[in-house]
């Protein structure tokens, strides 16, 4: 069981489990399109940290192994996580927006060999850093809700470095990775129910780098103020890599529990 999780922990580049700083990955759906705070400029702006809650499922290859399946639920995932932060932000002018998400992960693991002759143990560290950036238009708006075109690009880059401790391979370290670019487009859309309560959603699919790459979500959202919302719902992504001996073919989903400030 020890070597089949540093297995699974070598192939794993980005683990979607952002602490409350996420994810996407992507457009954000969170800002409320009504009561808007403008600044002379006739910018708004709006800030958003959020935590995913997302288990991981698919196909994971690194080093030249053989793909390994995983499924893994968010709780397994946290026990390997040493860092992970997301964040989204969009800047509007009128219908024009322009949108942002930055992702940064980092996990960690280690674990025994089965008879310590190559090794005693083999120790892993993953880093990914995902951050998308994408330019949007009103396709409709009027005082209840909006609905947006988005178009942007995404790149990716996954690090995972392998070190071994005592027997024959004692103080050999191996590093694996790569990096990508995919182009992504869809829509986004927020509607009022009330002025306090709204709906929100996104949803974008492309390709690039990578064979595939989608994200969609769908969170109910409630405005404190002009300023302060919160937002809760869920969200899943899939992309679908591989280059040389390198594999990243994953769906990743769960509930989101976030946190808007405009200005």
């Amino acid at each position: 069981m020890k070597s089949s999780s540093i297995c699974v922990l070598a192939c794993v580049g980005f683990l979607p489990l952002a602490g409350p700083t996420l994810a996407a990955d992507i457009v954000s759906p969170m800002t409320p399109q009504v009561q808007e705070t403008t600044t002379e400029s006739g910018w708004t702006f709006a800030f958003e940290p959020y935590f995913w809650a997302a288990g991981l499922s698919g196909d994971l290859a690194s080093f030249g192994l053989p793909a390994v399946h995983v499924d893994s639920s968010f709780s397994d995932i946290w026990d390997h996580l040493d860092f992970g932060a997301m964040a989204m932000g969009e800047a509007r002018y009128g219908p024009y927006s322009i949108v942002g998400d930055v992702i940064y992960t980092k996990i960690s693991g280690s674990a025994g060999t089965p008879r310590g002759i190559l090794a005693e143990s083999v120790d892993v560290d993953s880093e990914t850093f995902a951050a998308f950036l994408g330019v949007g238009y009103a396709l409709f708006e009027d005082n209840a809700g909006r609905l947006d075109v988005i178009g942007g690009a995404r790149v990716w880059s996954v690090d995972t470095d392998l070190s071994f401790d005592g027997g024959i391979l004692d103080g050999v370290s191996k590093s694996d990775g790569d990096t990508w670019v995919d182009a992504l487009a869809g829509l986004k859309a927020t509607y009022s129910i009330t002025p306090e309560i709204y709906l929100t959603g996104w949803g974008l699919v492309g390709a690039g780098g990578a064979d595939i790459d989608w994200d969609v979500a769908a969170a109910i959202g409630y405005r404190f103020n002009n300023t302060i919302s919160a937002v809760a719902g869920y969200r899943a992504l899939g992309v679908d890599y591989s280059s040389g001996g390198f594999e990243f073919d994953v769906i990743q989903q769960g509930p989101i529990l976030g946190l808007v400030v405009n200005f």
